[in-house]
This record gives structure tokens, sequence and C-alpha cells, in this order.
């Protein structure tokens, strides 16, 4: 134990590797423990607590235990963690005093003595006790004596240093204990061994990492450091830890190599700018490569041998982790940044050995994967392999063209001397996959041996990269794999299998609208089909690629010329047309049509402007331009003159067109805007500046897959047309941009033209626009002789002159000399006519032609009108004034309406307020040139005033009061107002109240004018009434023609006053006021003013001996709720029809409101008894308002014994017993026969005393 023994192998670093346990003292008796021990160690987990806040973690432990020997102990410097000891166990089992004082002492003291010089302060004693040993010795001390010596002798203050286990060999339950708390403290030491080395390492790792500034710093001694790190977190199990040992060195030599390239290169990146002399790609097979790790120990490696060595390392953990995907995404994520870090270092690379190592690696990697995943799982998952797929396709295909195996001579002396090189560079394939059929290394080496092989190889990987990239959607990497696909058979001169492959990328690149790939695909597409022999195809790609702006001026003219040159070879050729999409040559920019309006007449003569952008970089001769016109008829073609037809067309006569079928779709216009925002990457250390860049937010929305229905470029199919409507322009220059080009046309036969085709010829080429859009038509009209007859203003008035407007639209008619209108006059209007009139003839543009003088000659019944010579489609408008006699309807009704009946209105559209004015409708005859039938026309005026009469009294006087009312918008003057009736003889008198000078009678306002009647006998039933009056404009001066006066007739009935009503309200005795709340007296009084006339003589009437007598009725209300009134508020009277009987009737009323109060109204009914003729029919409107109407048949003997209590329908009242019977009539009297004299009259109110709210009534 004590004798040194020979270096020790180095460390292979293998997963095999655990923590190493060193064992002293009695090594027979740990060997006897070992198999046990080694069982139960890793069986339970230990949580595992680690600084800097880092998640615990349940590791299980496992040792390598070794015999102890000095050698083992780390010297100064040492950082090598897999072979640090970190845990020291002496086992002894002695039981006896002597044998402990005599060797195992001296042997702890020795053992301590080492680990203390070697600063090792991680160890345990095990005392093992043996029940058999102890009995075949009685002079032993006990067990706890011996463990208590240890102790005191060695462990100090540390007791638990000293573990006791008691029969580890035997199977009991005191052995079961013994063994727990054993592995427990071994487990405890264990980890916490770990945790202090770890932490000092880490401490000491860290150290060194920020002296990375510091000249003579090494990564690649770093790198080691850090590694060992990464081994023991693996020798752990902790393999998510110990990648990102890995991930944390490749981050860092990342960044230094990205500030060599921004000129701030370490000195030890040098060893890594070593040219590159080998490409084998990477290693993955085994767990660690121990001959790259060796380069980089000794700072011997390349580039490409650290990125191999770090991502083997990257690749074996997350295999671990069961994360083969990833390796995937990583790998392809190396393989780019390598080209491009070399590029950054300015390594030295042989041309094709950096494609060599991609490919390689690509296949490596993928290799690796299927290794350990099944074929479901790598189908599943052919999302995150098919990007090594497409790289080592794409690799392969460069080397293919470096060492000419694309070629149709195959590879010459300088491309096989490149072969051999880059065979050379590989080296030997590697023991592990030398029995492999389909290594990588043989695939490789295979391709490059001949030609066939290559486009073998080639072919497989392109089509499984096209058919992976399908399969999961990536429709757009596919088609770029199928354009390598499409070159590489073009350079193997086969065009017809390359075409497919450049449709089929074209389709996609414009539905989705990425233009320079469809440019760059349609030279490539150009080129096959020039090889085909497909002529109409070709021209079609070359006229698309002759007018793409990505191109050159030299490209453009080049493809533009190959259709002048075809065009002028066919020239003398009878072959048939090549029809192709006008798009592709010019862009029809706008129309625009002369008239403006787009209508013509028949014979007339049409312009059309169409401005044609070409689209060719040099000027084209164009044989021939055509339009191809499609004629229809319409069935209501009657309806579109040329006023119709105005109204209906645009203004301008400008028609703009939007872009044809361009190379981007119409969708692609719709994709939202671009949301760009700025992006910035600083140091978490001094915040300096490290990256920048920009970031596409909704790249998601932009980039997203469209499906389209765009057809391939294939021929159009466009058809060309033959009618026997063309609009033609030939022999034509079109220059590079807009060109504007006339057609003429003259209009031949009325219908609608719509614009179909428009086609440009250059030789046997034909270049067609199948459809404009949107639609351009021009009508042509063959339009009958028209009169019109509309008033110039909004309306017309009656009564004063008023002018209208004629317009003849004379149509194919032409009007000659001699022509005229006769108008048949109606009896209320007349046809002023005027010396002065003159007619205006226009175009059927609105152009003004002539102003010539018209003849108006009037008769009695008849008006000529002589219309001047005017031409066919052109209109002759002239202005006549006309004058509708102004009268009110006649209207009848007793003199007690307030209003008139007025006669049916027509409601127009206006903006007036108040009442709708009166109209009068007049219809003229008008026999016309063209035309053997009549052309009945209707004027309507509106009559400007509103009449309404009244009759009011005054006792016996009576006044006759008529309101004039202003409806319309002018101002006018009145005069001579004057009242006549028709009825009666001198005996009535009609004395006028009026001022005698004019009055002026604004616009919404009205003028009263009053007559007084007086009469010497007795007075007539009824009046029949006449009002006049002179009106004319206030704003205009001389009139023309007299104005006939304005008239008005009315009827007044029952005019004559019989009653007189008067009321009266008494206060209480002794009170000079009435208070509210007290009951007054009132008294009501009718009195007969005349004695027997006409008027009575009706079914009331009643005759005694001595005098005549009627009956009536009277009502008491309160419509203003001032008054309560107590008692019956209603009754029946028998009054004698004798002049001064007087009738009074008292009742007793209550003040509700302090205040001035009206008094109750009185109202009188005439009383019409059941037995009359009419009492059996119920007439409802002949009923007072009542709730209930008590009649008994003593009705005559008590006349007040009735009442009615409140409003209501005199009908309803309809109790049981009057159900069947004939019931009474009441008879309201006429507001002239009855005079209130009470009316207007107030009485004062004061509130009583004891009130604490006071309402006060305001009258």
């Amino acid at each position: 134990m004590d004798a040194p023994e020979a270096p020790q192998p180095p460390v292979i670093y293998t997963m095999e590797n655990k923590p190493i346990v060193t064992c002293a003292g009695d090594q027979n008796l740990f060997t006897s423990v070992y198999p046990t021990l080694s069982q139960q160690l890793p069986r339970e987990p230990m949580e595992w607590r680690r600084s800097y806040g880092r998640a615990p973690k349940m590791i299980h432990l496992e040792s390598n235990f070794v015999q102890f020997k000095e050698e083992l102990l780390p010297k100064e410097g040492n950082k090598a963690l897999l072979t640090f000891p970190f845990l020291h166990i002496y086992w002894t089992e002695c039981c006896d005093t002597e044998v402990y004082k005599a060797t195992v002492k001296d042997d702890l003291t020795k053992w301590q003595n080492i680990l203390k010089a070697h600063s090792s302060v991680d160890w345990l004693i095990v005392v093992v006790e043996n029940d058999a040993k102890k009995k075949n010795k009685t002079n032993i001390l006990p067990r706890t004596s011996i463990v208590d010596k240890i102790r005191n002798d060695f462990c100090n203050k540390q007791s638990d240093r000293c573990v006791v286990l008691s029969d580890p060999l035997k199977d009991s339950s005191r052995t079961q204990e013994s063994w727990n708390a054993f592995l427990t403290k071994l487990r405890t030491s264990l980890l916490m061994s770990f945790t202090k080395n770890l932490g000092k390492f880490e401490d000491d790792m860290r150290t060194l990492r920020e002296k990375r500034t510091e000249p003579g710093w090494s990564f690649c001694d770093y790198f080691m450091v850090q590694e060992e790190l990464a081994f023991v977190f693996e020798m752990l199990q902790q393999f998510e830890d110990a990648l990102v040992q890995y991930d944390e060195l490749d981050a860092l030599f990342s960044q230094y190599v990205v500030n060599f390239g921004a000129g701030d290169g370490a000195n030890w990146l040098a060893f890594f700018c070593e040219p590159v002399r080998s490409w084998n790609g990477l290693i993955l097979r085994k767990p660690i490569d121990m001959e790259k790790r060796e380069l980089i120990q000794r700072q011997e490696a390349t580039l490409l041998d650290l990125r191999s060595y770090l991502f083997s390392r990257q690749c074996t953990l997350l295999l671990f982790l069961q994360r083969p995907w990833e390796v995937a995404q990583r790998a392809l994520e190396l393989l780019h940044s390598c080209v491009q870090e070399l590029k950054l270092l300015e390594v030295s690379v042989p041309p094709g050995a950096l494609d060599c190592w991609v490919f390689l690696s690509c296949l490596e990697v993928l290799q690796r994967i299927e290794g350990c995943c099944d074929r479901a799982q790598i189908d599943s998952n052919v999302a995150h392999t098919v990007g090594l797929w497409s790289y080592a396709t794409e690799k392969l295909k460069s080397l293919g063209y470096l060492c000419g195996l694309v070629s149709e001579e195959g590879p010459n002396s300088e491309d096989l001397n490149r072969i051999v090189d880059l065979l050379a560079g590989l080296g030997a394939e590697r023991p592990e996959t030398a029995n492999t059929a389909q290594s990588p290394y043989k695939k490789l080496k295979e391709a490059l041996s001949s030609v066939e092989a290559f486009e073998k190889h080639y072919l497989d990987l392109s089509h499984a990269t096209i058919e992976m990239h399908t399969s999961v959607g990536r429709t757009r990497s596919a088609r770029l794999v199928g354009k390598d696909l499409a070159e590489f058979y073009m350079r193997k001169k086969s065009p017809q299998k390359a075409e497919i492959y450049l449709q089929g990328a074209l389709k996609n690149y414009l539905a989705e609208g990425w233009a320079l790939p469809i440019t760059h695909t349609r030279k490539q597409l150009a080129e096959c089909q020039k090889h085909l022999g497909q002529t109409e195809n070709y021209l079609q790609t070359s006229s698309l690629l002759a007018s793409d702006h990505h191109l050159t001026e030299e490209e453009r003219k080049y493809f533009c010329q190959e259709i002048l040159s075809f065009a002028s070879r066919q020239t003398d050729s009878t072959g048939q047309k090549i029809v192709l999409p006008l798009h592709c040559f010019a862009h029809l920019r706008d129309l625009h049509f002369t008239p403006s309006n787009a209508v013509v007449h028949v014979g007339g003569v049409l312009s059309v402007d169409i401005t044609l952008c070409s689209q060719m970089p040099i000027p084209v001769r164009v044989e021939q331009i055509a339009i191809n016109v499609h004629f229809s008829i319409e069935k209501n073609n009657y309806r579109k003159t040329a006023e119709w037809l105005t109204k209906h067309k645009m203004a301008n006569g400008v028609i703009t067109f939007p872009a044809e079928t361009s190379p981007l779709p119409a969708a692609q216009n719709n994709l939202p805007a671009l949301e760009l925002y700025e992006m910035f990457e600083r140091s978490p250390s001094d915040n300096s500046l490290n990256t920048t860049g920009i970031i596409c937010k909704n790249v998601h929305m932009l980039l997203r897959r469209q499906e389209s229905s765009t057809s391939l470029e294939t021929p159009s199919g466009v058809a060309l047309e033959d009618g026997a409507h063309v609009l033609k322009c030939s022999d034509v220059t079109l220059e590079p941009g807009p060109n504007r080009i006339t057609f003429r046309t003259q209009a031949k036969e009325p219908g609608t033209y719509t614009l179909r085709q428009l086609c440009a010829s250059v030789g046997p080429v034909w270049f067609v626009l199948p459809h404009l859009y949107p639609l351009v038509q021009y009508d042509v009209y063959s339009q009958e002789p028209q009169l019109h007859v509309e008033p110039l203003a909004d309306g017309l008035l009656a009564g004063i002159p008023q002018k209208v407007k004629f317009t003849v639209t004379t149509g194919h008619y032409t009007v000659k000399n001699g022509d005229s209108l006769q108008l048949s006059n109606a009896e209320a209007m007349l046809v002023l006519c005027h010396a002065e009139n003159r007619a205006v003839i226009y175009s059927n543009t609105r152009e003004k032609a002539s102003d010539v003088l018209l003849r108006v000659q009037s008769s009695d019944k008849v008006t000529s009108i002589s219309l001047p010579a005017a031409p066919a489609y052109h209109m002759i408008e002239f202005e006549l004034e006309v004058l509708s006699l102004p009268s009110a309807p006649v209207t009848g009704g007793e003199s007690s309406m307030l209003g008139t009946t007025e006669p049916h209105r027509k409601h127009k559209d206006t903006h007036r307020a108040g009442h709708c004015m009166a109209t009068t409708d007049h219809k003229v005859s008008i026999d016309c040139p063209w035309s053997i039938y009549s052309t009945v026309i209707a004027l309507t005026f509106s009559v400007p005033f509103r009449t309404t009469h009244s009759l009011l009294s005054a006792g016996t006087r009576k006044y006759i009061q008529v309101c004039v009312q202003n409806l319309s918008e002018l101002d006018f003057q009145l005069s001579d107002g004057d009242l006549v009736d028709h009825g009666c003889g001198a005996d009535l008198q009609l004395v006028p109240l009026n001022a005698k000078c004019p009055q002026a009678i604004h616009s919404k306002q009205s003028v009263f004018f009053v007559w007084e009647l007086l009469w010497a006998r007795e007075p007539p039933p009824s009046l029949r009434c006449r009002f006049s009056v002179g009106f004319s404009p206030a704003s205009e001066g001389q009139l023309s023609v007299p104005l006939k006066p304005y008239t008005y007739e009315f009827q007044v009935e029952n005019f004559f006053t019989l009653y007189n009503v008067k009321a009266e309200i008494l206060p209480p005795s002794g009170t000079e006021h009435c208070r509210t709340g007290s009951l007054c007296s009132l008294e009501v009084s009718i009195t007969r003013l005349s004695e027997l006339l006409e008027v009575d003589k009706d079914e009331a009437l009643t005759e005694t001996d001595e005098y005549f007598s009627t009956k009536l009725m009277y009502e008491v209300v309160d419509n203003s709720s001032n008054w309560a009134v107590c008692g019956k508020s209603s009754g029946v009277i028998s009054m004698p029809v004798a002049a001064q009987a007087t009738h009074r009737v008292h009742m007793e009323v209550m003040p509700l409101f302090a205040g001035y109060l009206p008094l109750p109204d009185v109202r009188l009914f005439k009383y019409l008894p059941h037995h009359s003729a009419h009492s059996s029919q119920l007439d409802a409107d002949s009923w007072i308002e009542s709730d209930s109407l008590s009649l008994d048949k003593h009705l005559d003997d008590q006349p007040d014994s009735s009442s009615v209590r409140s409003r209501g329908s005199m009908h309803s009242a309809s109790s049981g017993e009057h159900k069947g019977l004939p019931m009474p009539r009441l008879q309201a009297l006429p507001p002239g026969q009855v005079f209130n004299s009470s009316t207007g009259t107030q009485i004062l109110v004061i509130p009583s005393k004891d009130d604490h709210v006071l309402e006060v009534s305001v009258t």
C-alpha cells in the first residue's frame, strides 16, 4: 500500500467515468462490502442544492472506489476534475485495544497527515463491527471504546466523521439500519464535496474567463477548463447543465469571430486562421473525438476542427436528452455559420473543400439521427431534417459544376486534378464507418468518380428533397430546388425536362408576387422554350421580358428585337396569326370620347382617343391598331333620347383603365404593409452596442402561402373577334411610354356600341386585350321630335303673369319656315303676347346656334307660335308669359264657421311653412307640325292667398271679418277691398270699417277686413257674400297687362242674436270678496231679445193660449278648472218666445284658486222633445256630451229637475230603462244667435286665512 506504483495511463473520457472515492485501511474488508456498497449507493436519489440561486436537482450518486495512493491526490494547478478524488474513506474492523494502539492508530495518523499535506478535508472513517470476532476474543473492550478512541484521537469536534457499520454481511434489521445510516452519511459527504469543489472550480473558471482581455489569454486553455466542468456534469448525468457549458463556449467563440470581422481581433485567433487542409466532415459516431480534442489542447486545431469537436459534444448530449430534432436544427445553423466564419477570418480554403465538408457533415448528421430514431419518427419530423437534405443537394450541385461533372463533355484534366485534390483532403475513411455501405464518405467519393454516378446521386437527392419540402408544405423551397434541377437539365441538353420545373416555379412566384425570381425564371424559361422550338410561348415570354424593368436595357432590347425579327421573317409568308396578350406589350391607360357624353345622333361623328403606354424599350412600328365593337339594339331604345342619355353618361368622357394582368397578382396589392422595427442588441456588461438590425413583425402575414388559380404562361387562347363594326388606325409607331391614338367613326344605325377588344398587329403577331374593363360604350340615337313645357320657377302663381319655358327637341325632324305650334286657349288662362319674344336654337351638345325673333299671334280660341327654321337634332327654346285668373273656391256653411272648406290641394316637396296653397290645373292642347295628334299639357297654378271669414257679435250688432293670408314667397299690395251681398236688396247695408289706402301683405302674413251689418227690417236667414280685392306684386313696377281682382264667395246663416246670456257671482253674505273654499252664489240670466222669427219655427216650438214657447237646455261648464259647481250644473227650461223674456237660474259654486278668475261658461242648446218626428232616430251628433242624463215624464212640469253632472257621450248614458225608448235630442245654437255678455268678466277671489299653501291663478 505504501510502495509507489507505475504512472497511470491517461483518463479515457467516456460515459463510464464516475466520481473517484479512495479507500484506505483494510482492503480485504472493503472488498467484502464493495458489492453491497456499489449496489445500494445509487438506489436512493439525493437533492443537490447549488449556489447562485440555481434550482435544486435530484441526482443518483455513483462512485468509482479505488485504492488510496498519494499519487491520486491533486497537485497544485491541476484542474482535472475527473481524476479528482472527492472523498477519502478509511476502513477498519479493529476491536482490540492492543491492535489499535500497535498498528491501526499509526496507520490512521499517517493517512490523515497525507490528506492534510494535500489540503484534503473530505474524509470518513468507517469502523466495521463483526459479532463473530467479538465472541472469539474475551478480553476486548466494548465496541464503543474503540470508536470513542478513534473519535477522540482523529475526529475532535467532528464526531460524525466516524461511522459504525454493524455486521454488513448479515441480513438483519440491525444491519439494514446500520447500512442506511452509513449510505446517508456517504451520500451527504459526497454531495458536500461536489458542491464545495465544483463551486471552487467554477469560481476559478470564472476568474479565468474574466482575464480574456489580457495578453496571453488562450481560448483553448479556457476551453479545456470549462469542458472539464461539462465532463463532471455529464458524469453526474446532468446533461442539460453539461450542454449549457458547451453552448457558452460556442457563444464565446462566435462573439470573438464577429469582433474579428469588425476589426477587433484577439491574438489567439491566429491559430484558427490557418489554411484548411482537411475537410472530412463532422464525427458524431463516438462520444468524444480524442484526436480533435488533443489538437485543441495543443492549440493546433483549425476552425473546422474546433467547430466539429464542439458540435459532436453538443450532439452527444442532445441525444442523451432525447432531442434529436434539435441536433438537425443546430447542425444547419452550424454549417451556415461556419461558412461565414471562414470568410470573416479570411481562412484559405481550397475550391470545393468547404462544399465537401458541408456535404459530408449533412449526411453524417442525418445518419446519426436515423441511427437513434425509427422510421415512423423520421417521417413525422421531416420538417426538421429537410433543411439538411436541401443543403447537401446544393453543395453536391456546386461540386458537380466545379469539377465539370455537369457539362456534356465531362471533366477535363484540370477538373480531374481538382477531384483528386478534394478526395485527398478527405483522408482515409474512419474505422467506425468503414463497414457501412452508404457512409457519407463512400457517397461523396462515388459521386465524384464519374458523370453518371454524379447524375444519379444528384437526382436522387434533389427528388427526395423536393418530395420532403412538398410533404411539409414548403412549396417555395421545393420550387427552388426544382429550378436547380431545371438548370441541371439545361446543362445536360434536356430542355423538355427542365420546362416542367420552370413552369411550376414561375406559377408559384406569380401567385405570391416575387418580382425578381419571376424575372430570373422567365429568362430561363425563354431559353428553354427557344430550344424546344415553342414559337408562341417564346414570343410571349420574350414580350414579358422586354417589358420587365428588372432587366438591364440591353437585355430588354434583345428580347424586343427577337419579336421584331420573327415578325419581319414572317411578313411575306401567309402563316397563321400568333395571338398574345396585350399586357406584355402595352398598357391601355385611358380612353376619351368626343363628344364627352359618348352620345351621338345618326349621321354624327364620334372620336375615340386612347392612351396606349408602350412597354417596349425601343420604338415599335405597328401595322394596325383596331378596336372591335359589338352592336346591340335595346328594346326600350325609345327612352334613350338625347336628354336621357346625357343624364346617364359620364361628364368628362374620360375612362381610366386599371393595369392589366401584371407579374404580381392582384391579391399582392391587398397584403398588409410592412411593420418594420429597429432592433438593438447591447452588451450586458458595458451597455455597448453589439448588433443592430431591422425586424419585420408581421412576416407571418406577408410570407404565408397563397393558393392561386393563375394559369401558367402558356398560349393565352385569346381569340380574335370578327365583327362588322371595327375602329381602325393603321401604320402607327409606338414610342416607349404613352402614345395618343385617335379613331373616328360616323354613326349610321341607332343602338348601343360596346368596345370589346383592342388589337395591335406587328406582322403575324397580334397583341390582344380580350376585354375592356370597365365597360366602354357609346350610343347612337334616332330621336322623335318632342315638345316639353315647364315653368321657369318652382311653381306658377295665379293672378300674375308667369313665365313658361317651351323646349322643342327636333330629333330627326327638320323644322321648316312656316311651321308653327297651335295652342288652344283655356278659359281661365291667357297667353300674353309680347313683341320682344325671342327663340334660341341649340345643337344637341348644347352649343348655341342662333337667336331669332319669335312671332306669336293670339285670337280668342287659338294662339299660334311660328317656329324658326332648325335642322335635325337641335333644340329650340323660348319663353312665354301666361296669366291665370285668381279666385278662391266658393265656400258654403253657416256664418259661425271660422274657416272654409278648402279644395283639393297638391302637396309639393317644397320648403313652404304653414298651409299649402290651393291649386288649379289648366289643360292646354297643342298641335305640332310633326304629328297629326295633339299634345295635351297641364299647367298647375297655385292661388297665393288663403281666405277665411268669421261672424262677430256685440249684442245685436253684427260684423263680418274676412282674413286674407299670403301663402306665397312674394310680397303683394292689396287695394279696393269690397264685400257685396247678392241675396238682399237695399234693406241690408254692409258698412266697411277698413283703411282705404293700399295695404302691403308680406309673405306668410295676413290682412283683415271688417264690415258692419245694418238692416232696417227683419234680417234674412242667410247672406250670400262676394269679397273682392285688387292685388299686385310689390316688387315689380308697371305691369304690361292689368290684373283682375282676387274674389272670394261665402255664405253666412243664422246671424241674428236671439238670446243674451249673463252670469254673475256674488260673495257670501256679510263678505266683500269671494274666498277660496267658500260657497258663492252664481246667477245666470237668459233673456230673449226678439219676437217670433222664422228661424224659431221648428219642432221645439210649442204654442199655448197666451204665447209661444221653446225648450232650451243650459249647461254651466268651467273648462279651466277654476270653479267647482255644487249641485246641478244643467237643466231644461221653457223659454217664452217674446222680447225681453228672461229666465234666471241660481246655483252655488266654489272658487278653487285665488286671484282674478274668469266666470264659468254658460252654454245653450235647443231641446227637441222625444215625440218629434225625428225622436226615434239616435243622432249622436246632436247630443251633448254627458256621463248621465236623467229624464222623466213630468219633464215639462218640472223643467229644472234634470241635471248634467259632467261631460261625456249623450247616447252612452244608456241605463237599462232607456234601452229601446225614443230619446230627446240636443241641438247646439249657432254662435251668432247667442250673445254672452259676461265673456271676459273676471272676479277677485282672495285666499282663505287658514291656508298654509297659497295657490294663485293668473289668467
